[in-house]
């Protein structure tokens, strides 16, 4: 089938073809015509658009942690205090978490599948954890923590936790639980 529509077009759904079903099902679970089926396009679409199936993986790992950011960055934005835009981290994860197609989160999914010993998607996943890792490491350094890259790498695990939990056990209170335990770790990382 032959695409008559715009590039752009062709990409946005291509990406979002490949968002729903490797998202649903896994990387690795989903052949490239599975994508093209649900994608309405050509084969030759998709190398014309991506190159290969390996960097569609990325272009959509990339689209994944670019929502996250803006959902972050936009919860971020409300708060002044750095004690109340930590934790709302957490509460952006628990509505992620709420959402009736949550599988976890597609980075570790990613990984799991192996993602981790190839080169463009796992650079993607790697570029993820550092900006959450680098984000709750700058927002302890903004709330005062005696230790701001403990407090930041604590933060870090605790969010891995909840995000596995909700996933793994389906327990819409994990967010919840991690945000409670976050601003335990911030009351005593601020302790003399």
């Amino acid at each position: 089938m032959v695409s008559t529509k715009s590039d752009a077009s062709v990409r946005d759904r291509l990406l979002a073809a490949a968002n729903e079903l490797f998202y649903e099902e896994g990387i690795h679970a989903v052949g490239i015509d599975r994508v093209l089926e649900r994608a309405q396009v050509a084969k030759a679409s998709l190398y014309s658009t991506f190159g290969s199936k390996d960097d569609l993986v990325r272009a959509y790992l990339e689209a994944r942690h670019e929502r996250r950011r803006k959902r972050v960055n936009a919860a971020l934005a409300k708060h002044a205090d750095p004690r109340a835009r930590i934790l709302a981290v957490y509460d952006v994860l628990g509505e992620v978490a709420r959402e009736p197609n949550y599988r976890g989160c597609a980075f570790v999914n990613a990984s799991a599948e192996g993602m981790r010993g190839e080169g463009k998607a796992k650079r993607v996943c790697e570029d993820t954890r550092a900006w959450l890792r680098g984000l709750f490491t700058s927002l302890a350094t903004e709330l005062g923590a005696r230790d701001p890259e403990r407090l930041g790498s604590r933060l870090t695990l605790l969010y891995d936790g909840a995000t596995v939990g909700a996933s793994m056990d389906g327990r819409e209170t994990a967010a919840a639980e991690a945000r409670e335990l976050a601003d335990e770790l911030i009351t005593a990382s601020l302790r003399p």
